[in-house]
């Protein structure tokens, strides 16, 4: 009984020390209240800007004057032709201009009448994105003027244009409107991991590797108590500000879908009570495992600084982990669900397509979080120990 009132003692004495460090309450406001929305915000004026883009209708032409047919197509296509800059290369390039340029041959107008097939140029420059998303738009506009012209021509020798369509192609997409949005917000998942895990840093770090630098752990040790009791209530401590930070960042993007500028992503970005509370599912044996491996990890460092240096490998993991399911490409494998950080990443991601959790896939992230909590603070008490006797 009595090491469980120092376990208590201990986490309110940590908690109180945690909140009232300006470097923890900066960082629980920064990565879990401001993030969601900021997030939110500019993934939504990137939407935004794309679709203000394609909506302007504007076709940007080199060597107009070559082809009258062409601008005639384009202005009844209620499109606006505009002359493309002597220096469209340079300004594409360094992305002044954002929209790709046709460039049309000088004998564009001739070949048409000899019924040859003048080449058109579509440039763009691929490290310029906004030229690259119109270049498509402007392939497809230039496809249909090619076929209203075979149209034509075969109508002037009586041949009837489906002969250029003997089958017809109706494309089906399975995907559900929240799995589309995922495309765009599938990076939402990955902020929030990093977000728990800098919220827990340095919580972690100080009740560690910064007490043994104060020197204020030293006498600590030299109460008469278990050192599990010790390690339980700073653990405690340490998971709970992490746990705060999962719970203010998953119901951070509730109130942020009200800055949502496109009106495309608001409606397919599907948020809701439930998709919070599933996220805290998956979050919070994360944010308790992370906090116990981070302290593992600095208990053994005499300085801030050194545990912070050491402290990176945990962050530079969690950071790449996700990335295997992008290098997969969507492909997931069953043994994703047992590795840290993927695994979690994997489930919330699920959760934003609108897809049930089922119980196998929560409980084989949460016994890996389990065995790494446990002998992340198993590690801590047996190191307090022997420096303890020394």
């Amino acid at each position: 009984m009595k090491n469980w009132q120092t376990v208590v003692t201990i986490f309110r004495k940590e908690i109180a020390d945690a909140l009232r460090d300006r470097r923890t309450l900066l960082t629980v406001l920064i990565s879990s209240v401001l993030m969601g929305p900021l997030v939110l915000l500019a993934i939504s004026g990137l939407v935004a800007s794309i679709e203000s883009n394609a909506e302007q209708r504007e076709v940007v032409v080199s060597g107009l004057d070559f082809a009258p047919t062409l601008q005639n197509y384009f202005e009844r296509q209620t499109f606006t032709v505009r002359a493309a800059p002597s220096d469209f290369e340079a300004q594409l390039h360094s992305a002044k201009l954002p929209d790709a340029v046709v460039v049309v041959p000088k004998d564009f107008e001739t070949a048409l009448q000899r019924g040859d097939a003048p080449i058109v140029e579509i440039v763009a420059d691929s490290a310029n994105q906004r030229s690259q998303a119109s270049s498509s738009r402007t392939a497809r506009l230039l496809g249909g003027f090619s076929r209203e012209r075979a149209t034509l021509n075969l109508a002037m020798r009586g041949v009837s244009p489906d002969v250029l369509e003997p089958v017809q192609v109706e494309e089906r997409d399975l995907a559900s409107t929240q799995t589309r949005a995922t495309q765009i917000t599938g990076m939402l998942p990955f902020f929030v991991l990093m977000a728990v895990l800098t919220g827990a840093l340095n919580a972690a770090l100080d009740t560690t590797a910064g007490e043994r630098e104060r020197g204020s752990l030293e006498p600590l040790l030299m109460n008469p108590t278990e050192r599990w009791a010790l390690v339980l209530g700073k653990w405690g401590a340490v998971a709970s500000v992490g746990m705060l930070i999962a719970v203010l960042s998953c119901f951070s993007f509730l109130p942020g879908q009200w800055l949502l500028r496109s009106d495309t992503l608001a409606a397919m970005f599907q948020y809701g009570l439930r998709e919070a509370l599933l996220f805290l599912v998956v979050l919070v044996p994360f944010a308790a495992a992370a906090s116990a491996l981070l302290m593992a990890v600095a208990i053994r460092c005499k300085t801030f600084k050194e545990a912070q240096a050491s402290a990176t490998v945990v962050m530079l993991a969690a950071s790449l982990l996700p990335l295997i399911n992008v290098f997969s490409l969507g492909q997931e494998a069953p043994w994703y669900l047992w590795v840290p950080a993927l695994a979690q990443n994997l489930l919330m991601t699920r959760v934003l397509k609108g897809e049930a959790l089922g119980i196998e896939e929560v409980v084989a992230p949460l016994i890996v979080c389990v065995l790494i909590g446990t002998l992340a603070v198993w590690f801590v008490a047996r190191t307090l120990r022997s420096a303890a006797v020394r």
